[in-house]
């Protein structure tokens, strides 16, 4: 009798630990994982670039296609854009997506005017050299140009020969925020005749002075548009950089009438404010009445 009693003890002790395992595991709690947001006329290509003396990233290219792009024949205009992984998806974005597939979706359903958008994912940690045509003293950086080289020289003829595309700098576009638009104005000013639109959103003109005796020696420029964005919420000299561009644009004889500035009351350092300016600056740029 005993040994029933004490096999009865070990099995009800077994039972009793095996229960309370499973129960402990099944209230560990799950890590959300964010829900893809990007639109189905949004992919990214199989083929990735590593660019030469950048440094040894794959970088993965986003593209957006037009709605009517596989139920038509003409040829689009590219926006060339950077920060891929912020651009279209919540999933992969740092803080939130720009909404750019969304945006341009609900701009061809009103007007039907349709581009192309090439995103370039950044490096991670390797970003600040890329974005940035001038070194630093604290934060580096400087290898911009290699990347700018890259844009026009690899990538937009592979777009060019593997989509319909609209090629002559009227039609094609550079835009990126933060640093990324400070090497879309670095890139716009240094190959006009390959981009010949630049939104420059949020740009960190702060980086290096030199951008000023560059914008000096390259803004006197008549057919190249401009958009520089910046909020009043996003640093003490945001402001006053972004205005002081645009002065030496005009001052080197840019267009007038192809320059616009734009300072937005409370607008801050964040996605979620280039994502509601982003269609203005895309209709500015292409003259598109809505």
């Amino acid at each position: 009798m005993k040994v029933y009693i004490l096999l009865f003890c070990v099995l009800f002790l077994l039972f009793s630990c095996t229960a309370t395992a499973t129960k402990k595991k099944i209230e560990i709690p799950l890590t959300a994982v964010k829900k893809s947001t990007k639109t189905n006329n949004v992919h990214i290509l199989k083929k990735q670039f590593v660019i030469k003396e950048l440094n040894d990233i794959s970088h993965k290219v986003w593209l957006y296609l037009p709605p009517n792009y596989n139920s038509s024949t003409e040829k689009y205009p590219v926006i060339y854009m950077h920060d891929a992984q912020n651009l279209f998806d919540d999933a992969t974005s740092f803080i939130g997506e720009w909404g750019v597939d969304e945006t341009l979706n609900n701009l061809y359903n009103k007007t039907r005017k349709s581009f192309i958008v090439v995103g370039v994912e950044n490096g991670g940690a390797k970003r600040i050299e890329e974005y940035t045509p001038f070194k630093h003293p604290k934060y580096g950086g400087g290898k911009g140009t290699i990347y700018i080289d890259f844009l026009v020289k690899e990538l937009k003829p592979y777009i060019d020969a593997n989509y319909r595309t609209k090629t002559d700098a009227k039609h094609t576009a550079i835009m990126g925020s933060s640093l990324g638009g400070f090497i879309s104005f670095y890139g716009g000013l240094k190959y006009p005749d390959v981009f010949g639109k630049i939104g420059a959103l949020s740009t960190s003109f702060w980086f290096s002075d030199k951008i000023y005796n560059f914008t000096k020696e390259n803004g006197n420029l008549q057919n190249t548009k401009i958009y520089l964005l910046v909020g009043d919420k996003e640093g003490d000299s945001m402001v006053p950089d972004t205005q002081k561009i645009a002065k030496l644009l005009l001052e080197t004889g840019f267009a007038n009438q192809n320059l616009k500035t734009k300072i937005v009351i409370d607008g801050k350092h964040t996605e979620s404010f280039w994502k509601s300016e982003f269609l203005e600056v895309i209709t500015f740029l292409y003259t598109i009445k809505q």
